[in-house]
């Protein structure tokens, strides 16, 4: 393995435990605020902002994004988000450590068969990860247009459902790939370096989604699909928009039962468990599934 990959990985590595650890932060700093609204952004802001535990999470979730684009600077695509899918591990150990209880038998399933999906995600891409183009600039552009209309998709559907949580977790997450795929786009420089901007409007409205859903579920529900889409998504996109060979043999199996784990392991953490907000505190939600452009109730 060449020193810049190395390098990479252990960034990747430094990156996915920070935003783990960031991702609980912020639930029960989140969880335990008034209501936020999108309709009442500054307030929202100046919610989270004067909140000191909420900060520090996020001055985590700050570091551990740095390190993930020096990352994306040394290492593929998919290698990185591979790494980066052990968020999911590190957020289910620290919930426990920290609230000091044990995870449910469904969720420590859930964690464990995502965790192994998005893994064998990154094996069937191993030996080809250094291949792959820049993609065409329509291709980019698709996929990103694609990705923000399946974000607000999932929204309205959940909202219909009534799982308003899982429906910000997903989004979220799908935002946050919009960010990620955006961020190593940029990382090539030239012209590329454009996608700087898709990459703030989705880390901005993803970190948005993901606050107003630790207001409504458990932060491994709605950190946990949202870090699940967060990494899954780059690595489609590593093959299908910068053709990354796709694997043959048994990595082409390996490729098929990973997309059976991921898709298995959110359904897992997705089922609702009776929990809202701060796991096992019991703060109520006092939203409806139109909560999400209602204006808070108090200030």
């Amino acid at each position: 393995m060449h020193l810049p990959t190395a390098l990479g990985l252990a960034l990747a590595t430094i990156s996915t435990t920070l935003t783990g650890v960031a991702y609980l932060r912020e639930h029960d700093a989140a969880a335990a605020l008034p209501a936020l609204s999108l309709r009442r952004p500054l307030q929202s802001l100046r919610l989270l902002l004067t909140d000191r535990s909420w900060v520090l999470g996020f001055a985590m979730e700050s570091g551990g994004f740095v390190c993930f684009a020096a990352a994306l600077a040394l290492a593929p695509l998919a290698v990185v988000q591979s790494i980066e899918a052990g968020g999911i591990g590190v957020l289910a150990y620290a919930s426990a450590r920290l609230h000091r209880r044990r995870l449910r038998p469904r969720q420590s399933s859930g964690v464990a068969i995502s965790t192994l999906g998005l893994l064998m995600l990154g094996v069937s891409l191993a030996k080809s990860s250094g291949g792959g183009t820049e993609g065409s600039t329509a291709g980019i552009l698709l996929w990103l247009g694609a990705s923000a209309a399946m974000a607000l998709l999932v929204l309205v559907a959940s909202r219909r459902l009534g799982a308003l949580a899982v429906g910000l977790g997903i989004a979220g997450g799908i935002l946050f790939s919009i960010g990620d795929f955006s961020t190593k786009l940029a990382t090539w420089g030239g012209a590329h370096f454009a996608f700087i901007a898709t990459a703030v409007v989705g880390y901005t409205l993803g970190t948005s989604f993901l606050q107003l859903g630790y207001q409504r579920g458990a932060a491994l529900t709605v950190a946990g699909l949202s870090t699940l889409f967060t990494n899954a998504l780059p690595i489609l996109a590593a093959t299908i928009v910068l053709k990354e060979p796709v694997p043959s043999g048994g990595l082409g199996v390996v490729r098929s039962l990973a997309f059976v784990s991921v898709t298995l392991g959110a359904v897992l953490l997705s089922a609702p468990d009776g929990e809202t907000g701060h796991e096992g505190a019991g703060r109520a939600s006092e939203t409806s599934t139109a909560a999400l452009a209602q204006t808070p109730a108090r200030d």
